[in-house]
């Protein structure tokens, strides 16, 4: 063979594994973006379950305008609702009027850490914190 050709080819091997390379990273940074899509989707239905429950009498079984009486995911879903595909959930704190949920992604980010979310549902509506890499896994 020639030099020429040659060096056409260890050029298409260098631009094919360029290529690759840009298409893992692509394909990374899709997966976390999806996985913190799914993670607010989840806890935007947590939230209406606690809204739910908010406004339902207590003679129905709800909290009689107030959000006492929901201490864990389960209290609102099912259990297994609290640890699936998409991450993991929990209460963090409860009050009369507001309750805070957070939500653990199960993507791993670049750097070793996982996405977390806390959101504050209030009787009016929903309020989505920021986005948190936590330096520990999943709790």
């Amino acid at each position: 063979m020639g030099q020429q050709q040659l060096l056409l080819i260890i050029l298409g091997v260098i631009i094919v594994g360029i290529a690759v390379a840009v298409g893992i990273t692509m394909f990374q940074d899709n997966a976390i973006s999806a996985n913190k899509d799914a993670v607010i989707n989840d806890l935007v239905q947590l939230a209406a379950k606690a809204q739910q429950h908010y406004r339902k009498p207590t003679s129905l079984g709800g909290g009689g305008n107030s959000y006492s009486g929901i201490d864990s995911v389960g209290s609102l879903v099912s259990a297994a609702f609290s640890n699936n595909d998409n991450g993991k959930y929990s209460v963090q704190t409860t009050g009369t009027t507001q309750i805070v949920l957070r939500g653990y992604g199960r993507s791993q980010n670049s750097d070793g850490t996982y996405p977390q979310i806390d959101m504050t549902v209030r009787p009016t509506g929903n309020v989505l914190g920021s986005w948190v890499n936590t330096a520990t896994a999943i709790p």
